[in-house]
């Protein structure tokens, strides 16, 4: 987390070429088509990046926070595949999301926040703060009853709203950035298979403003965020199992004694 912090309180002028350990690397690639933002990013993994390397995430932060600014739609890595990113309150952003993917309109988002503090804003939680910091940042979406401070156009047709912490430092700081929750969605047109390497999604790069390529997902398994249910106080119900399931129940019922709720039979 040494880079996390880095790029918390750094801020310096950016170059647009940077460098990996052995050979030089073009930061920025120019999508002609629809001038989409191709910004290659090293690996954040690492203590030891060079400065350049620094420099290269911090341009694509300030450009990936101004495209989101300006109402459009971003790609970038996560901590489990590549999603799809817009602010949540921008309801014409979020349209766009649901076209680029060919999304169908009654199939909810998420939404993505920087620190769990930043979910009481925009959720009624019915847990610990403790329960929400020992799943969060991590590879899981809690669904919880959204407030009013949520953007109405986001999920109209529930009251619920999945909300995540990806244990990623570029995405966490990003949503620091910005100020306002992303709504976030895998990279892919629905009902296609998630993607863990920006080049999987080529396809949708010309409908992009910035595509964040921060190499391949380590894992790969695919599976995306485990999605549980916790709107109702002392119960849980897995909606996704996802790559996180068996830790996730562990915390839940063997931490904080929630029970499963099995649903409608």
């Amino acid at each position: 987390m040494v880079f996390f912090r880095f790029i918390r309180t750094t801020c310096t002028r950016l170059n647009t070429s940077s460098y990996t350990r052995n050979k030089p690397f073009k930061s920025v690639i120019m999508c002609k088509e629809l001038k989409t933002r191709v910004l290659r990013i090293p690996p954040l993994d690492a203590e030891d990046l060079t400065s350049q390397q620094r420099e290269c995430v911090l341009e694509a932060l300030r450009s990936t926070s101004e495209a989101l600014g300006n109402g459009q739609v971003v790609a970038l890595p996560t901590d489990t595949i590549y999603g799809l990113a817009c602010v949540a309150q921008n309801s014409s952003a979020v349209r766009r999301v649901y076209d680029i993917k060919g999304r169908n309109g009654d199939k909810p988002l998420a939404i993505c926040v920087g620190e769990v503090q930043d979910i009481y804003r925009f959720c009624r939680v019915s847990v610990t703060e403790d329960l929400l910091s020992d799943l969060l940042p991590g590879p899981v979406t809690l669904v919880l009853e959204r407030s009013h401070t949520l953007n109405a156009d986001l999920n109209p047709f529930t009251k619920l709203i999945g909300v995540r912490i990806p244990d990623h430092p570029f995405l966490r700081r990003l949503c620091q950035m910005c100020g306002e929750p992303l709504a976030l969605t895998s990279a892919n047109v629905s009902a296609q298979t998630s993607t863990v390497a920006a080049s999987e999604f080529k396809d949708l790069w010309p409908r992009l403003a910035v595509v964040v390529d921060g190499g391949p997902i380590g894992h790969q398994n695919r599976l995306g965020s485990t999605v549980v249910d916790l709107s109702v106080c002392g119960r849980y119900r897995i909606i996704r199992p996802g790559c996180a399931l068996s830790a996730t129940v562990k915390v839940l019922e063997g931490k904080h004694g929630l029970v499963e709720d099995p649903g409608d039979p």
